[in-house]
């Protein structure tokens, strides 16, 4: 497995591969790697012969107050991690290669609209920063697909808006949420868990997981379903940010004759900002 910082270096290997007319796949992640990324890196193997793995922990989409001095950073583990995978290159940036003018002289990408509410809302900035960081990996790797996890539910949906309202020529790919057996989505974030957190954590699957049902029966007062799972994450410790029934294709309000929906939510738990969702076909 091939470990590259430059883009001189990836650029090389890219055309290398185009050469012999292989498909190209990647997987963007910002490291800490869990069982979760490599679930990702399984699934772009099925869509291209060559798979690449960033690793670039992005400054632009964190904001003053969020972590990103102390998000996890591993790349050594990473690397012996990938090395068990069908990764075929690991791309590893500085700032300075993927900001070559600076983080405050970047140009940005934005996507109005899907970006506004639930995570947009509670981190202003957040998904400028996750749309530019993207465009940027797509125009250096010049990949064929990318694959993003469903955890991550309103990401991948900003994401296919942005590839589809640029014409990007990228094939975008979303990867079922990765659990602990208890239910908990694998998170780099749930290292910030306390051992009672951790016990405490998986009740906000539970939670999503009983709306579905509800939803699945045919129960469609969303306002109220949306009330008492609030309630009861609360009497649980959870602080809740959002906690939602919507149209899974856009994230509007649903009618009540929709029959695509998600159950999204982000709740704190101490130090970890979990986020978690249930897509429902009824």
């Amino acid at each position: 497995m091939l470990v590259v910082h430059s883009k001189q270096e990836l650029a090389e290997h890219i055309a290398e591969w185009r050469q012999n007319d292989e498909h190209v796949a990647l997987v963007a992640t910002m490291g800490s790697l869990h069982p979760g990324h490599l679930k990702l890196v399984e699934l772009a193997r099925e869509h291209a012969e060559r798979v690449v793995v960033s690793i670039f922990v992005n400054p632009t989409q964190f904001g003053a107050d969020e972590d990103f001095e102390k998000y996890p950073r591993s790349l050594e583990l990473d690397k012996r991690r990938l090395k068990t995978t069908a990764a075929d290159l690991i791309f590893a940036p500085d700032v300075a290669t993927v900001y070559p003018f600076g983080t405050e002289q970047a140009t940005t990408v934005s996507v109005p609209g899907l970006t506004e509410n639930f995570c947009g809302a509670a981190r202003p900035g957040h998904f400028d920063g996750v749309t530019t960081v993207v465009a940027r990996l797509f125009g250096l790797v010049q990949p064929d697909a990318a694959v993003f996890g469903q955890k991550d539910y309103q990401q991948q949906l900003v994401i296919r808006r942005m590839v589809e309202d640029l014409s990007m020529p990228v094939a975008i790919i979303t990867c079922e949420t990765i659990r602990e057996d208890d239910g908990l989505a694998l998170s780099s974030r749930n290292s910030y868990l306390s051992e009672e957190q951790r016990a405490k954590a998986p009740l906000l699957y539970e939670a999503l997981s009983s709306v579905g049902d509800e939803l699945q029966n045919g129960q469609r007062n969303f306002s109220e379903l949306e009330k008492v799972a609030n309630k009861k994450l609360l009497a649980a410790g959870f602080v809740v940010e959002y906690f939602s029934i919507r149209r899974a294709q856009n994230l509007e309000i649903p009618d009540r004759d929709c029959d695509d929906l998600v159950v999204l939510a982000a709740a704190q738990l101490g130090e970890a900002r979990l986020i978690d969702n249930v897509v429902v076909t009824v």
